[in-house]
């Protein structure tokens, strides 16, 4: 174990915006993304909504997936790892929330394996391996997810039982909001949304707003203020040990992937200088 000074590193941003039907999720996802691009062909949709995306088609020539069912988590799983190969810098999925209560989604695998509460643990590692591909994707993320009316059963002063409305919930697991980076609520069909989750700052306290694409070069900006990948290539280059370099890949796990083959060829050059040094300074006899 060991103590170390905090500092901040750059990040592939994971953000999700949450809303009714109707309520601009999808176009207001395609701004941000355009905000933090400034190139349509660089932003991909995986689209389980009916072809939705395609009314937006207007806006630029963005990349879209079309995922219909079953939406195991799998599925969604390898339609991530596609858009990943093709090169591109900011992903939409459109919606999360068929993988928790769509056709194949996880609440429906659950009532398929008998729907006992043990059958959760065959159910859970199924759905944490989707959120895993989500916050450690090498690219810049936005989930949409729909949101439903909640209600309570609850008793009057008279001790009459009644309905009441709670407002709404997200379709997801609970619990997912507090994986992400920002997570944006809709309020209404007007597009304005609030933040009940904020990791940056850059929204804590603002009245609410319509998101638009200086939206998202704002969160651009903000999360390009730490150690890029470009300086940890520098860094791990100039390593004089191994314990340098398991630090800088501790340090910048967001990173691992494209750190891990820079490490090993830094640590195979650095035993070979330190087994030469050996060799040059034993004497012969």
């Amino acid at each position: 174990m060991q103590l170390k000074k905090a500092k901040r590193q750059q990040v592939k941003l994971k953000i999700g915006l949450s809303g009714p039907s109707g309520y601009g999720k999808t176009y207001s996802a395609l701004l941000l993304a355009f905000g933090m691009t400034n190139d349509w062909n660089k932003i991909a949709i995986i689209d389980t909504e009916n072809n939705s995306a395609s009314l937006y088609s207007h806006l630029g020539e963005f990349n879209v997936l079309t995922l219909n069912e079953p939406f195991t988590p799998e599925r969604y799983i390898e339609a991530i790892k596609v858009c990943e190969n093709e090169g591109i810098e900011v992903l939409i999925i459109d919606s999360i929330s068929h993988e928790w209560n769509g056709k194949g989604g996880c609440l429906e695998i659950h009532e398929q394996l008998g729907g006992r509460f043990q059958d959760w643990n065959k159910v859970t590692p199924r759905h944490n391996s989707f959120l895993d591909a989500i916050i450690q994707s090498k690219l810049h993320v936005i989930t949409t997810s729909r949101r439903k009316v909640d209600y309570s059963l609850d008793q009057d002063s008279n001790g009459k039982t009644k309905v009441m409305k709670l407002g709404t919930k997200e379709i997801q697991r609970e619990g997912y909001e507090y994986e992400i980076t920002v997570n944006f609520e809709f309020l209404n069909d007007k597009h304005l949304v609030t933040v009940s989750k904020d990791r940056t700052g850059l929204f804590v306290g603002k009245p609410e707003f319509i998101i638009n694409a200086s939206t998202g070069k704002k969160l651009l900006d903000w999360c390009n203020q730490g150690t890029s990948f470009e300086e940890l290539k520098v860094m791990i280059e100039s390593t004089t040990s191994t314990d340098e370099l398991k630090n800088i890949y501790n340090e910048n796990t967001q990173f691992k992937t494209e750190l891990y083959p820079l490490i090993i060829k830094r640590n195979e050059e650095l035993n070979s200088i330190n087994s030469q040094v050996v060799n040059d300074n034993i004497v012969q006899p």
